[in-house]
């Protein structure tokens, strides 16, 4: 396996962990103490979620755009593949050698992953192919310079749709007005942050992968 191979293969792993991963982490909130404002409130899904736009970002740089859509869309149709493992290990008898409360506790963890997958894959699909997107004119309006603008300006804007869709159609009907405000403006916070923090990480990547060839060719 090639070099180029390896290391879109490494790009991909890490996102599709990272998107599982805060798929399941969803429901469970902390609170984060932050000068000036005082505290924000974030799901603990979102920590490693920013990392799967960083990716994104990489493999378009890298790969281009072909390659960035398949990886989203592979993320997508895994996190359904998962919803429906996790339906099969919720239906399936409990062996008599088990407590019955194994079976609750199985029920109350997993029992809503079907809704927080299915909102925050219809937000994810949206958010990263127009992350993309965006990505990309960038890199044709610059003609390939100022990788912190591309990187930056389509992450941020790709970020604030993610946000509004995932917590709006999550907990719509849930939670009180000011709740989802508060919710919404506290991830749109941390994922800012996190997005200026990686942009020496993108850089960095771009530097030490940028001499990758395809065997085949040039970047799609």
């Amino acid at each position: 396996m090639s070099r180029y191979e390896r290391v879109f293969l490494t790009l991909a792993g890490i996102f599709l962990t990272c998107l599982i991963v805060s798929n399941v982490l969803v429901f469970k909130f902390l609170d984060i103490p932050m000068p000036v404002v005082g505290r924000i409130t974030i799901s603990v899904g979102l920590l490693p979620y920013p990392v799967t736009f960083l990716v994104t970002d990489l493999i378009s740089e890298l790969y281009g755009r072909k390659r960035a859509n398949f990886v989203v869309y592979l993320g997508f149709f895994l996190s359904v593949f998962m919803l429906f493992i996790l339906y099969v290990g919720k239906i399936v008898p409990l062996a008599a050698i088990q407590d019955p409360v194994i079976q609750e506790h199985y029920v109350a963890a997993f029992g809503k992953t079907t809704k927080a997958v299915l909102a925050s894959m219809t937000a994810y699909l949206i958010a990263q192919l127009i992350d993309i997107r965006i990505f990309h004119f960038w890199k044709k309006l610059t003609g390939g310079r100022h990788l912190w603008l591309r990187n930056n300006g389509s992450t941020l804007i790709s970020q604030l749709i993610d946000t509004v869709l995932v917590v709006t159609i999550l907990f719509g009907g849930e939670w009180t007005v000011e709740a989802i405000i508060h919710v919404i403006i506290s991830s749109y916070c941390f994922k800012l942050l996190v997005a200026l923090l990686d942009t020496p990480l993108f850089y960095a990547g771009v530097f030490f992968f940028k001499d990758i060839e395809e065997e085949t060719g040039k970047n799609e």
